[in-house]
């Protein structure tokens, strides 16, 4: 599998990360299964997982999936010292709603408990899930440095966040990646630059929802462009959109999901595709409707 560097001074990680948010939300599979779905991506090549402590049901459950990704890295068969796991502070989940935390007294008892969830000493990449409109962001950001002090984590990075915010972050302490959505559905990472900005600077962009997540990417398997380049290419659309998610820069790292082995084996294959020019042009030019 083809690898890419996670960020500035951080170690380079497969093209294709694994984001484990599925596993723990609304219509999750049992246990055993999500260990088998975690598995399939590790063993198709797969070393970067996305979690976070609010991937969950509510905070009855808080911690859910950082526990099952620490119970798959405990039964792998694997080398555990070749997978980076990056999980997020900075948000809650009273009785199942989702909203933000920043402030500095919240993080760090989040990232104590995710470092007892992930059964670690120290967490490799802590990010900020998203700004809190209620705590200016150098204090959440600040906040996030301390713990890197502190020997809690040993790099940090930021989600959901503008150009302004990359650069706030930037200024208070060495970042090594930015987390936002990017997928054909949804491009406004790239229509407001951010994908650009993250590329000269070597900032690894970790794209979350890549083909769409929940029910728009089950409109690409009858996309007339996907379906057209996956039937010439012999691969599933969702691997074409994938590839072309990768290609909008060489620090795109998309970490699509899967509730199946068969779909996290799918996923992974995508880091080894390179559409062409005009493959690239047409998706581009396609209309992606989010439309019901």
């Amino acid at each position: 599998m083809r690898l890419r560097s996670l960020g500035p001074t951080a170690p380079q990680v497969s093209a294709i990360g694994f984001g484990g948010m599925p596993l723990s939300i609304d219509g999750r599979p049992g246990e055993s299964t999500g260990i088998e779905v975690i598995h399939a991506a590790l063993d198709a090549g797969i070393t970067l997982i996305d979690t976070a402590d609010v991937y969950c049901l509510s905070h009855l459950d808080l911690g859910h999936n950082e526990r099952l990704i620490a119970a798959a890295l405990k039964s792998w068969k694997g080398p555990r010292e070749s997978i980076l796991v990056a999980t997020k502070g900075g948000m809650e989940r009273p009785d199942g709603a989702w909203t933000r935390n920043g402030r500095p007294e919240h993080l760090f008892r989040a990232c104590d408990r995710s470092l007892a969830n992930l059964g670690v000493e120290r967490i490799q990449l802590y990010q900020l899930h998203a700004p809190d409109p209620q705590v200016p962001y150098r204090e959440s950001i600040e906040a996030l440095a301390e713990l890197v002090r502190r020997g809690k984590v040993q790099w940090i990075g930021i989600s959901n966040v503008g150009i302004e915010e990359i650069e706030v972050a930037r200024g208070i302490h060495p970042i090594q990646t930015v987390q936002n959505r990017l997928s054909p559905f949804f491009t406004e990472s790239l229509d407001d630059d951010v994908v650009q900005f993250c590329v000269p600077k070597q900032l690894g962009f970790l794209a979350y929802s890549p083909v769409g997540g929940g029910r728009l990417n089950k409109k690409l398997p009858d996309h007339p462009v996907v379906k057209r380049i996956a039937e010439r290419l012999r691969v599933s659309p969702h691997v074409v959109v994938l590839a072309w998610v990768q290609a909008q820069g060489s620090t795109v790292i998309p970490i699509p999901a899967a509730r199946t082995p068969e779909h996290a084996r799918d996923s992974a294959s995508a880091a080894d595709l390179t559409l062409d020019g005009s493959d690239l042009q047409a998706i581009d030019a396609a209309e992606f409707s989010i439309a019901r």
